[in-house]
């Protein structure tokens, strides 16, 4: 994949590869700037011309990997199967994620997760209904993308017990009655 890319995306991802390799013996909020670029020999400026800080190099590398699952849902996938392909890139990538669930920063992978997956579904279900969504609607979505966030870093960092297709139904059955019946009129599940 990395081979396919342009020269800003291959900076990017070994960026990304030095700070994946941090991570194996530090925790993400003891990581600095200074150790991603020695480990991947490229200087500071070069980090800060792509990334404003090192959670926003996590939080990129986050969403070339969910994207990709997210990306079909209602053309060719459900909810529950884009889920599943989620969670088993999280699996493959154990190490990067353990840690940044762990950090509680401002700019952390949990929040960003949330803004994502809102944004999303969001987006999705107003262009796939035509029509904004109710307050309730937004409510349970928003209480639903919280819920499904929470539950996402209480399985990885608690060792990922869950197969991969386990968490995701688990996460589909849970969505909020209201909510599902939305989702299922807009062809989502």
């Amino acid at each position: 994949m990395v081979e396919n890319l342009n020269k800003g995306e291959k900076t990017k991802y070994r960026l990304a590869d030095s700070v994946k390799e941090c991570m194996k013996t530090r925790h993400v909020d003891k990581i600095t700037v200074q150790n991603i670029v020695d480990g991947c020999g490229m200087t500071r400026q070069t980090f800060y011309r792509n990334f404003k800080d090192k959670y926003d190099l996590i939080n990129w590398y986050f969403d070339k990997l969910v994207l990709q699952s997210f990306a079909q849902i209602g053309v060719e996938k459900t909810v529950c199967e884009s889920l599943r392909e989620k969670f088993e890139f999280i699996k493959k990538e154990k190490v990067f994620f353990t840690e940044a669930f762990r950090s509680d920063d401002y700019n952390s992978l949990k929040e960003h997760d949330f803004e994502l997956i809102m944004g999303f579904y969001t987006e999705l279900v107003v262009r796939k209904k035509r029509e904004p969504l109710s307050e309730d609607i937004q409510f349970q979505l928003e209480m639903y993308c919280r819920g499904s966030v929470y539950m996402t870093v209480k399985w990885v960092l608690s060792g990922m017990k869950q197969s991969p297709k386990e968490m995701a139904e688990s996460l589909t059955e849970a969505m909020p009655p209201g909510l599902a019946t939305v989702f299922l009129e807009a062809g989502l599940i």
